[in-house]
């Protein structure tokens, strides 16, 4: 169970860092995927703190297993967020973050059997 729960929180960390960069960075297409679910600039660039900084508990949860499990509860909360935001929008393209709350969730989980 232990490599698993390595294997996902470093996979959902490398997602959410990337995912988070590109909010920070403000790029064209995260811009405009953000305008369609009515997250503005200011917005958008708060949502990459907080990717960066679940990126930063997933690692330290590698070492102090409280701290990941945070990071992963968090992780939940936020693509569950995102999905339905997507949803209140009327948006099609959910998929996204559909895929990272059902890697968010499993992350969790196996972060809380693996104690």
């Amino acid at each position: 169970m232990q490599i698993a729960a390595v294997v996902l929180s470093l996979l959902l960390a490398v997602a959410m860092l990337g995912s988070g960069v590109m909010k920070l960075l403000g790029t064209k297409q995260m811009i405009e995927n953000m305008r369609v679910v009515h997250v503005s600039v200011p917005q958008m660039r708060v949502l990459g703190v907080l990717e960066v900084l679940a990126t930063i508990g997933l690692v330290i949860g590698l070492w102090v297993p409280g701290i990941g499990i945070a990071a992963a509860i968090g992780a939940v909360v936020y693509f569950a967020g995102a999905v339905v935001v997507h949803v209140r929008a009327h948006e099609k393209n959910l998929q996204p973050a559909a895929v990272l709350l059902v890697l968010a969730v499993a992350t969790l989980v196996v972060l809380l059997l693996a104690l």
